[in-house]
């Protein structure tokens, strides 16, 4: 059904469809049975799908990342759509508007999206309101960053104010440090800083009464050795697991017309074209480690196949976001339907 309406949709801007999708799914619930309708649609229920990973026990393996639902305000509805999890975010202590419009464009021959958006988000304070109102029992993981005109230097005291505020509120942290459309982001990766931010993190973590899980989101852009350092700075941070990965800063082996992702420009690719490498960090970081620690797969996810791929090198879950927007709810149900028969 969601594939007859996708040309239609894919004739606006991608960015205005979002907003418009996220109102028509609000309004939508506010209908009597139709938050049921689409658990009945969509929604898989077995104990074999159940998973107990760090310490928290999901209904399924399959969770939507980071970056839909940014500003906790759409969680409700879209545990109706048969998640496991949902991520938050990526949220920053204050607000701000992000980079400038267009900054959200789609590859449709790749089945791809690129984006610059520059953490957009109503701030921290919004997202926890909202949080307070949940009525769903869906896992939350709660993403957080830096805002922009926080120096790196200072960038600490960012992901301490986001995580103090989150804490009451969501089930697991992911620290987003990959994100290529924040500057200088990205230096955070580098294993001096993002020790010291991780310790750091924990420090307050193992202060609270029971502490939440805290996993790294990564760049699939890292060579093996900065892979190595990731291994050593979560074995020597304790933190929980690894989200791999965000989206990258490549252009190979695309179909779409050169010319035509040059004006675009710069911003993180999507979907389809980063299969292979997202599978490939997570595979790597998984025999590396000898699996010691669980890792969330996240890229170019568009069908079943893709998913058990993921599990397959080395993934304990599974996210999507861009094979979301392609391929719209039923992919949840068709990974849950396929893993399932594994």
């Amino acid at each position: 059904m969601y594939k007859l309406f996708r040309p239609i949709l894919f004739l606006f801007n991608p960015e205005f469809i979002h907003h418009i999708s996220f109102k028509v799914i609000k309004i939508g619930a506010l209908v009597p049975l139709k938050m049921w309708t689409w658990r009945f649609l969509f929604k898989v229920s077995h104990p074999k799908l159940e998973r107990e990973v760090f310490g928290l026990k999901f209904e399924n393996p399959v969770g939507l990342a980071a970056g839909f639902d940014k500003d906790a305000k759409l969680f409700d509805e879209l545990a109706s759509f048969g998640f496991g999890f949902v991520e938050i975010g990526t949220v920053t202590p204050l607000p701000q508007d992000g980079n400038p419009k267009p900054r959200l464009f789609r590859l449709k021959e790749d089945n791809a999206l690129i984006n610059r958006m520059g953490f957009n988000n109503e701030g921290i304070e919004g997202a926890v309101a909202r949080l307070r109102r949940k009525k769903s029992n869906i896992i939350i993981g709660g993403n957080i960053g830096k805002n922009k005109l926080t120096p790196n230097d200072k960038a600490v005291d960012d992901y301490e104010i986001c995580f103090e505020k989150l804490f009451p509120y969501v089930d697991y942290f992911v620290v987003n440090v990959s994100s290529p459309n924040t500057p200088g982001l990205r230096d955070l990766q580098e294993k001096e800083p993002l020790t010291a931010l991780l310790s750091s993190l924990q420090k307050l973590n193992n202060q609270k009464e029971k502490r939440k899980p805290i996993l790294l989101k990564i760049a699939p852009d890292l060579s093996n050795e900065q892979l190595d350092d990731i291994i050593a700075i979560v074995a020597d941070t304790k933190i929980d697991g690894v989200v791999a990965t965000n989206t990258t800063i490549g252009r190979k082996g695309l179909k779409t017309d050169k010319t035509k992702v040059e004006a675009i420009g710069n911003g993180g690719l999507s979907g389809k074209p980063i299969k292979a490498r997202s599978t490939e960090v997570i595979k790597y970081l998984a025999d590396k480690s000898n699996r010691a620690f669980p890792i969330i797969g996240v890229g170019g996810i568009h069908s079943a196949e893709d998913a058990l791929e993921k599990l397959e090198a080395g993934a304990t879950l599974v996210q999507v976001f861009t094979g979301f927007i392609y391929e719209g709810p039923s992919l949840i149900k068709r990974i849950n339907k396929a893993i399932l028969k594994r």
